[in-house]
């Protein structure tokens, strides 16, 4: 299937799904290439067609605008602080998609007074509503910001890898989202695949543990090849689905963003995600 082909399926497919839901993309240690497919796979889905707002929720170290190349000025924090809107701390990207740079003001929600709170979550309600999707890109590991991020969202992508420790710290936060009660769609994600015979062993290692000893049943967001492409657009700061939107990567990436968009797997929203957030820090 050509690239063009593969853009007309996921626009056809966008109008058959529901809108109005939360992805968040997480993983259970740093390295294993999650800000980068949280990124690509927004751009993917806002050309099918959707409305789509990425939040870059790494509360510590967030890098997506370093991956975009863009000088950053201002972030939620800011709009908690009172000296911004949220409109002006939003970035619209070229390619369509909303970008709300370095949100480490969430963690703060705790602090914040019951009138900051009211109009900080005003705002951010007014995200959720002029978009079909939320992008969200926590942090890595298991700590209590991400995971309050992670059981916020409709659906939650778990990213790993083939190495043993990636592995490992996956099935841990598989294993908290399920002792915490998590009621959305969990799915796993393999990247730096070398092929598809060791991204479906990878993820079935995970699922079968998973499956064995927490009775919870994980879905397939597929995998992503090793693809030299990709180092290659990170390198000059770029998305490499819009770099080279035929490498395999791109491929394995689109194949994702169709998964998504096909047969109501874009769940609808239970309730809004910045307030269940908010409950989460209360």
């Amino acid at each position: 299937m050509t690239a063009d082909d593969q853009a007309s399926k996921l626009r056809r497919l966008v109008h058959e799904s529901r809108e109005g839901s939360t992805i968040a993309v997480t993983s259970g240690k740093g390295g294993v290439g999650k800000s980068n497919i949280a990124l690509n796979l927004s751009i993917l889905l806002s050309a099918a067609g959707n409305r789509v707002a990425l939040v870059d929720a790494d509360l510590g170290l967030g890098n997506l605008d370093v991956l975009l190349d863009i000088g950053v000025r201002a972030n939620v924090s800011h709009v908690i602080a009172g000296r911004r809107k949220l409109g002006e701390v939003m970035i619209d990207l070229p390619c369509g998609v909303q970008f709300v740079p370095g949100a480490s003001g969430l963690s703060r929600l705790a602090e914040l007074s019951e009138f900051q709170r009211a109009n900080l979550l005003d705002q951010l309600g007014e995200l959720e509503s002029d978009n079909d999707i939320i992008v969200i890109d926590t942090g890595a590991g298991i700590g209590g910001n991400v995971m309050h991020l992670a059981c916020s969202a409709d659906r939650t992508i778990v990213v790993t890898t083939p190495e043993p420790t990636a592995i490992t710290d996956a099935y841990a936060m598989v294993k908290i989202l399920m002792q915490r009660r998590y009621d959305g769609q969990l799915s796993l994600l393999v990247n730096f695949a070398s092929d598809r015979q060791e991204a479906r062993q990878t993820s079935q290692r995970i699922s079968t543990v998973a499956r064995q000893f927490l009775g919870t049943r994980l879905l397939e967001a597929g995998y992503v090849l090793t693809d030299e492409k990709v180092a290659e657009a990170v390198r000059r700061r770029q998305p490499f689905v819009l770099t080279h939107p035929r490498c395999p990567a791109s491929r394995c990436l689109a194949a994702l963003a169709t998964k998504l968009c096909a047969g109501g797997s874009l769940v609808e929203r239970r309730e809004s995600f910045f307030r269940r957030v908010a409950n989460w820090f209360a």
